[in-house]
């Protein structure tokens, strides 16, 4: 649920992040949530136009995602996991551009980030799309990297991961929404803001939102018993042995500083509980 003081808090990313509100404003939603992984709702309204090059939908069979041609990373990724996602293919590693972006635009490659110190960090895990070779490839396309602090990509981050996989196996369905806010990360080569000649924003801070449900049960099957973990991360190094949980925090929380609505399709009355209540399980 955005909230209507969003304006007032404006990082230093604040060009981008407030360019892509003002779209979720005023321009009108189109046909967008027929897909699976935009179930919950669509955090920027994005569109698949060129008139929007920094929110920009690219919804594909594995994840949607809303680009940024300008910070050449996504705003935010989100994705359905459950069991059916699952399986034992094993991982491709096949970094790439992604050939489905307009042309004309840059297309980061996957060997930009070398000698960065940043990790190609995934946003929809690699691990969570094992069922077929075709799924867990489509993971690696650049539009659905981050330059990510080794020590928070293999640290918490990954901790994270392989929790709400755990969860899965249980017998749940998760919906998650993971993005960046903020300009400026710490990698292993120390404090960037760019990297690949200006063309890849470095982000400072790395979210999550993970939304444990019921297999089947959508949007309208989300109450306000319904579990909610979101977490905030510094990107940056010395934390590889973090404990995620502490980096809890609420889904409003992150609202104000995206200036994204999660959650949007989930009933205003539940969004108004689970999104401001920190989860502590």
């Amino acid at each position: 649920m955005r909230k209507t003081k969003l304006f007032k808090f404006l990082l230093p990313s604040v060009a981008v992040t407030l360019s892509i509100a003002l779209i979720g404003y005023l321009r009108p939603t189109k046909a967008q949530f027929s897909s699976v992984h935009l179930t919950l709702g669509n955090p920027s309204n994005a569109i698949t136009s060129v008139s929007s090059p920094n929110n920009y939908l690219l919804s594909k069979a594995q994840y949607a995602l809303s680009y940024s041609r300008d910070r050449g990373t996504p705003n935010w990724v989100s994705w359905q996991l459950n069991s059916s996602w699952l399986g034992s293919t094993p991982r491709q590693d096949d970094f790439r551009a992604d050939t489905t972006l307009p042309t004309g635009w840059y297309r980061v490659t996957g060997s930009d980030y070398s000698g960065s110190g940043f990790d190609r960090g995934h946003m929809t895990p690699s691990a969570d799309r094992t069922r077929t070779v075709t799924n867990n490839s489509a993971t690696f396309l650049m539009t659905n990297m981050i330059p990510q602090s080794p020590d928070n990509n293999q640290g918490p981050w990954a901790s994270l991961e392989n929790y709400s996989r755990d969860l899965v196996r249980q017998g749940r369905e998760l919906y998650i929404i993971s993005g960046t806010y903020g300009i400026g990360g710490t990698g292993s080569n120390g404090t960037k803001y760019t990297i690949t000649n200006g063309r890849v924003q470095v982000p400072n801070r790395v979210w999550k939102v993970i939304v444990v449900s019921n297999p089947g049960v959508g949007a309208s099957g989300i109450t306000t018993n319904t579990r909610v973990i979101s977490v905030d991360l510094p990107n940056t190094q010395g934390i590889r042995n973090n404990d995620w949980r502490t980096y809890r925090v609420s889904v409003d929380s992150i609202e104000l500083k995206t200036g994204f609505n999660l959650l949007s399709n989930v009933s205003t009355s539940v969004q108004s509980v689970v999104e401001s209540r920190v989860d502590n399980l």
